[in-house]
C-alpha cells in the first residue's frame, strides 16, 4: 500500500489555508537572528543618524553659502567673493552624506547575510527531519520558491527598512525641528499634513493592491510547480506524447500570472499619479509662503533655497514610499512563508529522553503487535509480530499491497506505529533516537533515486568518509565496477537528474553498492534485484547473501526465488500474517506459499 494521508500539519505552504501572521510577529521572530550581530547593527545605526545629520547640514550651508553671496544694498556694487570655508564645508557634508551610507551598508552586510544564511540553513534543516508523509505530498517547485524568496525578503526587509523608512523618519523629524523653529509654524503645519496625507494614501491604496501582488505570487508559485513537476516527468511526457498538453498547462498559468502582473502594474500606475499630487501641491504651497516671505522682507534668498532643498530632500525618499511599503510587506509575507516551513510539525520526533543505539554485535529486531494505518479509515497492518534474530535473514513475502514495504519504513522510523512496539536489541523504537537507528539500518530500496552528481559521489553516500579503494571494492562487490571503468569519464559519470542517464538495473546496483559501503548492522533488501536480468539477478544474489551474513537482515520480496535461503519466510496478505516457516516447511504446508511458488515457476518456465 504505497498511499498516504494528507496532514493538515505536514502539507507544504502553498497548499494550506494559513491565517496571516502579524507583521510584528514576524519582525519578532527575524530580530533574534540580527541581534547576533548587534555590535554591528549598532555601529550600523550610528553611521546612519550621521548621514541623515549631514544630509540635513546640506541645505542649512547651502542657505548660508547664498545669503553670503546675496549683494548687500549699500548703493555700490559690491564684489562677489564666495566664501571658500563655506565652499570646503559644503563639499565636505556632501561627501559624509555618501560615506558614512556606504560605511553603513559595509558594516550591516555581514548582518544582513549572515542572519538570512543561518534561518535558510535552520529551514533546510528541519525540511529534512519532517516525516516522511511531507515529502510525498509536497511541491518541490513551490516549496523551493518559498526558500528562495524568503532568503531574498530579509535582504530586501533590512535594505528597505534601515536604509530607507528609518532614515526618512529620522530626516523628517529633524526637518521639521529646523523649520518649526526658524519659521512659523505653518512650514511644519504643511509639511506634516503632506507626510500624513501622503503615508494614509499610500498605505491604504498598497493594502488594496496587495491582493494582486498575492494572486502574483500564487500563480508565480503554480507555474513554477508545474514546469518542474513535467521537467522531472520527461519521461513520462514522451511516453504518452503529451508535450502539447505540458505546455498548454504551463501556458495556463502563465497566462493567469500575465493577467495578475498587468492588474499590479495598472494599480501601482494609479498609486503613483496619486502620491505626485500630494507632492506638487504641499511643495507647491511651501514655496508660495517662502516666496512671499521673501517679498515682503521677513526671509532670505538663502532661506527660500532651504525651504525647497529640503523639500525635495523629502519627497524624493517617499516617492519610493508606496514601492517600498508594499516592498516591506511583501518581504514580510515571503519571510513569514519560510517561517511557516520552520513551523511544520515533526510528525516522528525524538523523545527528551531518547537514547543513541550504540551496536557491537549484530542486535534482534522484534515487531511486536503492530498496528498500523496510513489513513485512518484504511489500515495496512493488523498486529503484526515478527522476529528477526541477530545475524540471522528473515524473509517477507505477499502481493502487492500486503504491507511489506511499510516495514521497512516503520523500522527506519518514517513513521511511528499507531499500536504495538519495534524492538532493536531489546530497545523500543521510540526511545532511540532517530539518527542512531538510521546509521544503523541500510537499506536497497526498490525504487532507487540517486543525485545529479557522478557515479563515484553516489557510491561514497553510502559512508561519506570511505577511501577510493573502498568505494571501487564496494562497486565490484555490486558487479558494477566493470561498468563504471568502460565509461569515458569512470567514476566521474555523471548520473543525471534522478539518474536517469543509467539503466534501472545499473541505478540498483549503485545503490547496493553504496549499501555495501556502508556496512550497516541491519540489512533491508525491497526487492533489491527487481530492475535486474537474470544472469545478473544470480550472480549478486550471492553477494547479498555474502554481505548478509552475520547481519540481522530483512528481506522484502515479490519474487519467491531470491528468498529460498532464508531462516525463516513470513507471508502477508492484506496486512496480516497468514504463514511463517522455512522454504521447505512452507511448500510442505502446501497453503498461499506453495501457490505462489507453483505460479511464478509456471510463469518462469513460459518465458
Amino acid at each position: 500500500m504505497r498511499q498516504h494521508a494528507a496532514s493538515s500539519s505536514d502539507l507544504p505552504s502553498q497548499a494550506t489555508i494559513q491565517p496571516p501572521t502579524s507583521d510584528w510577529v514576524t519582525l519578532k521572530r527575524l530580530f533574534p537572528y540580527l541581534w547576533e550581530y548587534k555590535w554591528r547593527v549598532m555601529a550600523a545605526l550610528s553611521f546612519m543618524v550621521g548621514a541623515k545629520l549631514a544630509n540635513v547640514g546640506v541645505p542649512l550651508l547651502l542657505k548660508e553659502l547664498i545669503d553670503a553671496m546675496t549683494p548687500q544694498p549699500t548703493g555700490v556694487q559690491v564684489v562677489l567673493i564666495v566664501p571658500l570655508a563655506l565652499l570646503v564645508g559644503y563639499g565636505l557634508l556632501r561627501l559624509s552624506v555618501s560615506g558614512f551610507t556606504e560605511l553603513r551598508e559595509l558594516v550591516f552586510a555581514a548582518a544582513t547575510q549572515g542572519a538570512a544564511r543561518k534561518i535558510a540553513l535552520q529551514t533546510f534543516e528541519h525540511l529534512h527531519n519532517l516525516s516522511l508523509r511531507f515529502h510525498l505530498e509536497r511541491q518541490t517547485g513551490g516549496m523551493s520558491r518559498d526558500i528562495e524568496r524568503g532568503v531574498r525578503g530579509i535582504e530586501s526587509l533590512i535594505a528597505y527598512s534601515l536604509y530607507s523608512i528609518v532614515p526618512t523618519l529620522i530626516e523628517v523629524v529633524l526637518v521639521l525641528s529646523i523649520l518649526g523653529v526658524k519659521f512659523d509654524k505653518w512650514y511644519a503645519i504643511i509639511t506634516l499634513t503632506a507626510l500624513a496625507l501622503y503615508i494614509y494614501f499610500t498605505v491604504t491604496v498598497t493594502e488594496w493592491r496587495t491582493q494582486f501582488r498575492k494572486q502574483v505570487n500564487e500563480f508565480d508559485s503554480s507555474a513554477h510547480t508545474r514546469a518542474i513537476d513535467s521537467l522531472l516527468n520527461y519521461e513520462t511526457v514522451k511516453y504518452f506524447g503529451n508535450e502539447a498538453f505540458e505546455a498548454s498547462r504551463y501556458d495556463e498559468n502563465l497566462n493567469k500570472l500575465r493577467r495578475a502582473r498587468i492588474k499590479a502594474q495598472n494599480s501601482l500606475s494609479a498609486l503613483n499619479i496619486g502620491q505626485q499630487l500630494i507632492i506638487a501641491v504641499a511643495l507647491v504651497a511651501m514655496l508660495w509662503r517662502a516666496t512671499e516671505g521673501v517679498v515682503q522682507g521677513r526671509m532670505s534668498l538663502g532661506d527660500l533655497v532651504m525651504i525647497n532643498a529640503f523639500m525635495i530632500q523629502l519627497y524624493i525618499p517617499l516617492n519610493f514610499l508606496g514601492v517600498i511599503y508594499r516592498e516591506i510587506k511583501q518581504s514580510l509575507t515571503d519571510l513569514d512563508r519560510m517561517f511557516m516551513l520552520l513551523e511544520k510539525n515533526r510528525e516522528v520526533a525524538d523523545s527528551e529522553a531518547a537514547q543513541i543505539l550504540t551496536l557491537q554485535t549484530p542486535p534482534e529486531v522484534r515487531f511486536e503487535n503492530v498496528h498500523f494505518a496510513y489513513e485512518a479509515d484504511r489500515p495496512i497492518l493488523h498486529g503484526i509480530s515478527l522476529t528477526i534474530p541477530a545475524g540471522k535473514t528473515v524473509a517477507v513475502v505477499g502481493p502487492s499491497g500486503s504491507g511489506k514495504s511499510t516495514l521497512a519504513r516503520l523500522l527506519f522510523r518514517f513513521y511511528d506505529a499507531q499500536q504495538g512496539t519495534i524492538r532493536i536489541d531489546g530497545h523500543e523504537l521510540r526511545q532511540l533516537t532517530q539518527d542512531s537507528v538510521r546509521r544503523a539500518i541500510g537499506i536497497v530500496p526498490q525504487d532507487t533515486v540517486l543525485f545529479n552528481d557522478t557515479v563515484y559521489y553516489n557510491i561514497a553516500y553510502g559512508n561519506t568518509k570511505a577511501t577510493r579503494e573502498q568505494v571501487e571494492d564496494a562497486a565490484r562487490s555490486a558487479r558494477i565496477h566493470d561498468f563504471i571503468a568502460s565509461t569515458p569519464a569512470g567514476y566521474d559519470t555523471m548520473v543525471g537528474e534522478r539518474g536517469l542517464k543509467l539503466s534501472g538495473g545499473e541505478k540498483q546496483r549503485v545503490a547496493i553498492a553504496r549499501t555495501l559501503l556502508k556496512n550497516p548492522s541491519i540489512l533491508i533488501f525491497d526487492e533489491a534485484t527487481s530492475a535486474l536480468d537474470s544472469s545478473n539477478e544470480r550472480a549478486i544474489q550471492a553477494e547479498l547473501r555474502e554481505a548478509a551474513f552475520n547481519k540481522t537482515t530483512l528481506v522484502i520480496a515479490h519474487r519467491l526465488s531470491t528468498v529460498v535461503d532464508a531462516h525463516e519466510i513470513v507471508v502477508l496478505e492484506f496486512g496480516h500474517v497468514i504463514e511463517r516457516g522455512t522454504h521447505a516447511q512452507l511448500l510442505a504446508a502446501n497453503g498461499r506459499y506453495a501457490q505462489m511458488w507453483s505460479l511464478q515457476q509456471t510463469q518462469e518456465e513460459t518465458t
